[in-house]
């Protein structure tokens, strides 16, 4: 018999990825001058690389996009990748923070339906502890 669930965030419980992360990233390289954009198909594609910095960093490496002459350097595109991956989250959050990122479709319902069943819910994910609480209290209260 089922004891419990144990949920996934990004692109489980909400649309984190296209609409949360995707957006900030690109939010980040328009703020740091740099003419990048993630579309849909390409952010597809480096989700298949797990965490942000990496997943900066294998764009880097494995598509070379245009990249001003102070940041060609190893050293330098590290802090590049640093200083793009904290500016993400904080646009991320200010996504949040405004509604942006809704709940799957169903969820809700799910959840719900869990809750009145009894059955014991968690949260298990890469995803920062900062960024489930944040998400969570404004989607679920």
């Amino acid at each position: 018999m089922l004891q419990a669930l144990i949920w996934d965030v990004d692109g489980t419980l909400a649309e984190t990825e296209l609409q949360g992360h995707r957006v900030a990233f690109n939010e980040a390289f328009a703020a740091a001058g740099l003419p990048w954009r993630w579309d849909e198909a390409l952010y597809r594609e480096l989700l298949a690389v797990p965490g942000g910095k990496e997943r900066l960093r294998h764009y880097l490496e494995r598509h070379r996009p245009p990249l001003p002459p102070r940041w060609r350097e190893l050293a330098a595109r590290e802090a590049l990748v640093q200083r793009l991956h904290r500016d993400k989250n904080r646009r991320y959050a200010a996504l949040v923070a405004a509604g942006r990122i809704p709940l799957r479709p169903g969820v809700r319902r799910l959840l719900a339906e869990a809750r009145r069943a009894g059955l014991r819910q968690a949260v298990a994910t890469t995803t920062s502890p900062e960024n489930v609480s944040a998400l969570l209290r404004r989607l679920l209260g």
